[in-house]
């Protein structure tokens, strides 16, 4: 029995990790502060509207490989707005009828502070850690700024 749940632990672990949200790009829906459980999804996996925990770019350049570790990285939450083959939203900076590229994702804060694909582009599918599942705990107090 207890090797069983030894063995249902460890697969947990693998398949969800915790985030904590920094600044407030998602306002309302999640704050700066919220610890969020996130389950691991591969970026071809998305849905529109889902709300997904992804790699920062290290100055302004996206990382290729594997994904890094969750304590080492900067992580980003936002939500998905157009999939690959899909008409790019107006508000991205892309030729009128444009389509999303093949392994790249659109994705928009909630908030009115939020640095997203309107200002950087088209977000590597790979880069996605997985899709937020619930908020854990709220954050204590007024919104932090930044991020």
């Amino acid at each position: 029995m207890l090797g069983v749940l030894a063995g249902a632990l460890a697969v947990a672990r693998r398949r969800f990790v915790v985030v904590q949200v920094t600044g407030p790009s998602m306002e309302p829906a999640y704050r700066s502060g919220d610890r969020v459980l996130v389950r691991r999804v591969a970026g071809s996996k998305l849905g529109r509207g889902q709300v997904v925990v992804f790699e920062a770019a290290a100055d302004g350049r996206w990382r290729t490989g594997p994904l890094s570790a969750p304590k080492d990285a900067k992580w980003l939450i936002k939500r998905v707005a157009a999939l690959p083959g899909d008409p790019v939203p107006p508000a991205v900076n892309a030729p009128e009828g444009a389509l999303v590229p093949a392994g790249r994702l659109v994705v928009i804060g909630d908030g009115p502070l939020s640095a997203d694909s309107r200002h950087w582009g088209y977000l590597p599918a790979d880069r996605v850690l997985g899709v937020v599942v619930r908020r854990l705990s709220p954050a204590p107090g007024p919104a932090a700024a930044g991020s």
